[in-house]
């Protein structure tokens, strides 16, 4: 212990503005790994192995073990090449993050009859949201933004139809053909019914009431994390509705809600600040005052 301080102080000595921005490198290289894996399974497991490697270096460099050295010097380099196998789900997500970053909003401020079109679509999703609700029916509908869905898209029932209230009310009433699945919404039109989407892999979901979450929950989860897609869900047992986008759903929202949530993911522009700040006020609100839901 008295040598790990001596060098401690050494190398307190030695540091200039150079070692000062190679140590905040490093440490925004590790936040940003933090950032990227928070809220997943893989958080658990990089803090166990953060953990586990303080603790070896810690004996190692205390106590004369020869044969535990040798083992912890010949492990390492193996848990390093074992890292990418172990997080690839997350470093693709991870990158994907990235990549959609600065990709924006979809706007249509300058096309009046676009912005016309996507008002009566988001007026008809609310409105059978609403309905639907009220009645305790399952709803999981996902709006496409900037990213394709069509991986999504062809795991269900291809159908190219105008978005009406109606149509939507149809398709998610209970034992029609259609009814399970989610609907892909894109380009102002229900591209297909009854699509399969991605379960959450996020580390909310260990934690309640979130654990308890559905399955149409779950998906919509999943659907925000892999994509910049919106999901809407609602909830069979409670009739709530509740909203997800990049990996965080907003719960226990009313129609009014619902339309202004929408509405703010669709018009960035100049009140880009605002609506973000909509999105966080409403988000700090409602996570983790649900009851258990599917």
């Amino acid at each position: 212990m008295p040598d790990i301080l001596n060098e401690f102080l050494f190398l307190l000595q030695r540091l200039n503005w150079l070692s000062l921005l190679d140590l905040f490198l490093v440490a925004m290289v590790f936040f940003i790994v933090l950032m990227l894996v928070r809220d997943t399974q893989a958080m658990v497991l990089l803090r166990g192995a953060f953990l586990l490697i303080i603790l070896m270096a810690l004996l190692t460099s205390a106590v004369n073990l020869p044969a535990f050295s040798w083992l912890v010097r010949n492990t390492l380099p193996a848990l390093v090449f074992a890292i990418p196998v172990i997080f690839a789900p997350e470093i693709r997500r991870g990158l994907e993050r990235i990549g959609r970053a600065g990709g924006g909003a979809v706007v249509f401020r300058s096309n009046p009859a676009g912005r016309l079109e996507l008002q009566k679509m988001i007026k008809a999703v609310v409105t059978a949201v609403d309905r639907l609700a009220g009645r305790q029916h399952g709803v999981l509908i996902v709006l496409q933004r900037n990213e394709s869905l069509n991986e999504y898209i062809q795991t269900g029932v291809y159908l190219n139809a105008a978005v009406t209230s109606e149509l939507l009310m149809q398709i998610f009433y209970p034992n029609t053909p259609l009814h399970d699945g989610a609907v892909i919404i894109a380009d102002n039109r229900i591209i297909a019914a009854s699509c399969v989407m991605p379960l959450s892999a996020s580390g909310i979901l260990t934690r309640t009431p979130d654990r308890q979450m559905g399955l149409r929950h779950r998906a919509a989860l999943g659907i925000s994390e892999a994509s910049d897609a919106i999901a809407v869900v609602v909830s069979e047992e409670t009739g709530s509705i509740s909203i997800a986008q990049a990996g965080r759903m907003i719960r226990r929202l009313d129609a009014d809600r619902l339309e202004n949530i929408l509405i703010a993911f669709y018009y960035p522009g100049q009140d880009k600040e605002r609506q973000a700040g909509l999105f966080n006020r409403l988000f700090s609100r409602s996570t983790h005052e649900d009851r258990p839901e599917e």
